[in-house]
């Protein structure tokens, strides 16, 4: 008997992923120090608090039988806590809070407690690959909505057709964008509630970079807005503010009713966050409340080492105002696929091409900011050298 994956496999993430991923296995077997700049994984450690946190928390015999899949009180505590103290923002621990294996558990399943099979969801292209890989799962069909610099990457909403306003479910975006970098200001996201509103559509924010800001820039929460709780959830992770990737954990925030569907859908296939995680997940957010804990200058750092030594070689980059990567525009001559083949072979430097995240990131190419300076420095080194030799 041949066994074969179900055809929905076949419609899952980007085979650009794998395509990179063997460069790269290629490039070391002929003993190539390899930069790796593809993967948005953060290089640092948690802060020693955390690290304690967790330490203490692991002998705690307590934390060993199943947790609840809404996560603890005690944590969905200082998340609220942390809302109010970072936006603003009252939230009610009870119904407006869910604690989540890192934000890609949630956005993953989103649309399956949201969506029937044949509904319509809006989301962006350029986008996280899960965004559409999450509707494949559920049997939804995408509306793609272009992001494009000439909007500085920002949907142009009154361009949706009509039809497709009426008939979608919700509409999912991520600002600040991964992996666009770009950045919205309050008066955008108000547009978007109002709009929502009009169209009776769920808003799905994903806000996991939201403490990761340059030049003086503080991103916002969307329920910020008055009356956004109506009409929104957001999305926010642990993983990139606090160095804790691998821990997973995240929560989502806003709309208790769509909130609780996440929450049903999930009480029926997982048990939840490890205990002894949600305890340092409350330390950390306890840490950066007492003090700023924020790991954004060391970001801006990076970001303005590197785009400075890109343009002495030649390749002039818009500095992004947020998150770890930056969306950079591609010579003309090349494909984003070719040239972060040939950046890999010719300079051993991992991008990812810009249309591994959709059609309109063709043009692009992702690079993420997870080294310390003096490897970005040399990563700019090389790049500019392969460059000067195909001018």
């Amino acid at each position: 008997m041949t066994i074969v994956g179900s055809k929905r496999l076949s419609q899952l993430g980007s085979a650009i992923f794998s395509e990179v991923a063997d460069w790269k296995r290629e490039v070391m077997k002929q003993g190539v120090d390899v930069i790796d700049l593809g993967i948005g994984s953060p290089d640092l450690p948690p802060s020693e608090r955390i690290i304690e946190a967790i330490t203490e928390a692991v002998r705690n015999p307590a934390h060993y039988g199943y947790p609840t899949s809404e996560g603890s009180l005690a944590f969905r505590e200082a998340v609220a806590r942390w809302y109010q103290f970072r936006f603003g923002v009252e939230l009610n621990p009870d119904n407006e809070i869910l604690t989540l294996m890192g934000s890609q558990d949630g956005l993953a399943h989103l649309a399956l407690s949201l969506c029937d099979p044949g509904d319509i969801a809006i989301v962006p292209d350029p986008g996280y690959p899960i965004y559409s890989a999450s509707l494949v799962l559920a049997g939804v069909e995408p509306y793609l909505l272009p992001l494009r610099a000439a909007n500085d990457f920002l949907p142009q909403l009154d361009d949706i057709p009509v039809d497709v306003a009426a008939k979608a479910k919700f509409i999912l975006l991520n600002y600040p964008s991964n992996p666009l970098s770009a950045v919205a200001d309050r008066a955008f996201f108000e547009h978007l509630i109002a709009y929502a509103k009009k169209h009776e559509l769920l808003v799905v924010h994903d806000l996991a970079y939201s403490e990761m800001a340059f030049d003086g820039f503080k991103p916002i929460s969307i329920l910020e807005v008055e009356g956004a709780k109506e009409v929104a959830v957001e999305f926010h992770s642990l993983s990139k503010s606090f160095n804790m990737a691998g821990c997973r954990i995240a929560f989502l925030t806003g709309n208790a009713a769509a909130v609780k569907a996440l929450r049903t859908l999930k009480s029926n296939i997982d048990y939840g966050v490890f205990g002894a995680i949600q305890a340092a997940g409350i330390a950390a957010l306890e840490e950066d409340m007492e003090h700023d804990h924020s790991v954004a200058g060391v970001y801006e750092r990076r970001r303005n080492v590197f785009i400075s030594a890109l343009a002495d070689a030649g390749w002039r980059i818009p500095p992004p105002k947020a998150t770890m990567f930056i969306w950079a525009p591609i010579p003309k001559g090349w494909t984003s696929r070719q040239i972060s083949r040939e950046m890999l072979f010719r300079a051993g430097v991992v991008v990812i091409p810009g249309d591994a995240f959709g059609a309109e990131g063709e043009g692009f190419v992702r690079i993420a900011l997870v080294q310390d300076e003096a490897r970005l420095l040399e990563a700019a080194r090389r790049i500019g050298d392969w460059l000067r030799t195909v001018e």
